[in-house]
């Protein structure tokens, strides 16, 4: 059983790398590249400040996703 206070942790540095972390990898790999796309997509469109905003409450919801994964 994968420790859920590591695997929000994990999953907030690198979105992603928490749920594959708690057992599934797929939903990782879906998260990690949801951060990279919306990087992107968020940097062309916005400020710097935004894209900040958004990758920090991106990396809030995939560090939570994880929490409630692990538990």
């Amino acid at each position: 059983m994968a420790n859920a206070i590591l695997a929000a942790i994990l999953s907030f540095l690198i979105p992603g790398l928490g749920q594959a972390y708690a057992g599934d990898i797929k939903k990782g790999a879906i998260f990690f590249v949801i951060c990279i796309i919306l990087w992107i997509v968020a940097s062309l469109i916005f400020r710097h400040w935004v894209v900040w905003l958004i990758d920090i409450l991106y990396a809030l919801f995939t560090a939570y996703d994880a929490y409630q994964m692990a538990q």
